[in-house]
């Protein structure tokens, strides 16, 4: 493999959905009904394939690439896009349905809070243990050993069962261990979202200084920005399959101004049954009341939500994030900016107004989401649709680019002459 330690080819992974209606009760008819389905279906194997209530669903599909020794790449794309499903296939979680991978060298994952760890153990045995399975001998662990605890901040409560952490500890130690007891290969799906600011920046800067003595990281995440600032190459997810791959700050722009198929507006449909909170539609609309996606420089857009609560939530926070083509987010509005955060059940329509003259022409995307902070995601649409700021004028082409800034400001600008020639 010379100096490839990553090699996919061909990777499939298929899963069987069932769609079988959910009753309020299952009665013995129903569990004997089901049980002589189950020994057709063995004696007729074709029957199964034309039962309406399984599905075959290809999370991955004809995936291939490969990652040379320290590589930082990103994992990006939407949700459901076969990003995790991906990871866990590379970590060894699950097998592949097709296809192969070889990988050379050890590997540490760090895809969800507490991964690896048990929860009876203490911090301190569990960082032994973490070892152990990365093939890592006693002597080893304990020469990384505070330099582990110092870098998780968990001093104090080292000799305390895991169970007992706070979701923040938890991932602190979890990347903790993952980083320093030196795998070839590290993993890390997107657990930095519950660490505070401090924390995720020590982390990056910990993924690069990995990737800077020659091991190989591999990152997912929804944070554009971040993507471009730890990795050099990036490999983009469309529905299971490689969409692009190469260079991060080309791949992450060209998915940044993904979605502008929506034309304006999204429509979504896949309330679950226990939601507590969800949104129903998200729209923007130009100065002439048309859902829009191209908008001119001069003229207002009005952003507009329609969102819903089955329940009374306190301290909920629902707003919109607007991101430019480099992943740089340039403004957040929140309800809870105006607004009280108590929010009562039922359905609401939002809409806020970005003023003319304020976002400079290009290309951007929008986020939306409601959490409770510090507590739950109650929902989070990242990337959900694109759209574009026209320039209108030969002036107007001076704020176009990086160079000149984010947004456009009129302030005012008072001139004094002292010496007239």
């Amino acid at each position: 493999m010379s100096d490839t330690v990553i090699r996919v080819e061909n990777l499939g992974k298929k899963y069987i959905i069932g769609h079988q209606q959910q009753e309020r009760y299952t009665a013995l008819r129903d569990v004997i009904t089901n049980k002589v389905k189950s020994i057709g279906s063995l004696l007729n194997p074709q029957a199964k394939k034309e039962n309406p209530e399984f599905e075959e669903f290809w999370a991955l599909k004809d995936v291939s690439f490969e990652i040379k020794q320290g590589d930082r790449v990103g994992i990006i794309g939407r949700n459901g896009a076969g990003k995790s499903t991906l990871l866990k296939i590379l970590s060894r979680i699950t097998e592949p349905t097709t296809g192969s991978i070889k990988i050379k060298g050890r590997v540490a994952s760090l895809l969800e809070v507490g991964t690896g760890f048990h929860p009876e153990l203490t911090g301190r045995e569990n960082i032994f243990l973490n070892g152990a399975i990365l093939g890592m001998g006693k002597e080893e662990i304990k020469r990384k050993f505070d330099e582990i605890v110092a870098f998780a901040e968990v001093e104090k409560f080292l000799d305390t069962p895991v169970k007992r952490y706070s979701s923040g500890m938890y991932v602190r130690l979890a990347f903790a261990v993952a980083a320093h007891l030196e795998p070839e290969i590290l993993i890390v799906d997107e657990v930095l979202a519950v660490g505070d600011a401090k924390f995720q920046k020590k982390c990056l800067g910990k993924m690069e200084d990995v990737g800077k003595e020659g091991r190989t990281v591999l990152f997912v995440s929804h944070n554009m920005a971040t993507v471009m600032t730890l990795c050099q190459r990036a490999i983009w997810l469309v529905n299971g399959q490689v969409n692009l791959e190469g260079n991060a700050e080309q791949i992450t722009s060209k998915y940044l101004t993904y979605g502008s198929e929506h034309s304006g507006k999204v429509i979504f449909t896949n309330k679950t049954e226990n939601q507590r909170f969800w949104f129903n539609k998200v729209s923007l609309v130009d100065a002439q009341g048309n859902v829009n996606s191209v908008f001119d420089v001069r003229e207002p857009i009005k952003v507009c939500l329609e969102y819903e609560a089955s329940e009374n939530i306190k301290g909920l926070e629902v707003g919109f994030r607007v991101i430019n083509s480099s992943g740089i987010p340039i403004f957040t509005v929140d309800r809870s900016f105006h607004l009280s955060s108590e929010f009562s059940r039922g359905v609401y329509l939002a809409e806020v107004e970005i003023p003319s003259l304020f976002l400079a022409p290009g290309c951007y995307s929008i986020n939306v989401g409601a959490h409770i902070p510090n507590v739950e995601i109650l929902s989070l649409h990242e990337s959900l649709m694109s759209f574009e700021i026209e320039e209108t004028g030969s002036n107007m082409a001076l704020y176009k680019g990086l160079a000149f800034g984010v947004v456009i400001v009129d302030f005012h600008w008072k001139e004094l002459a002292i010496n007239r020639v």
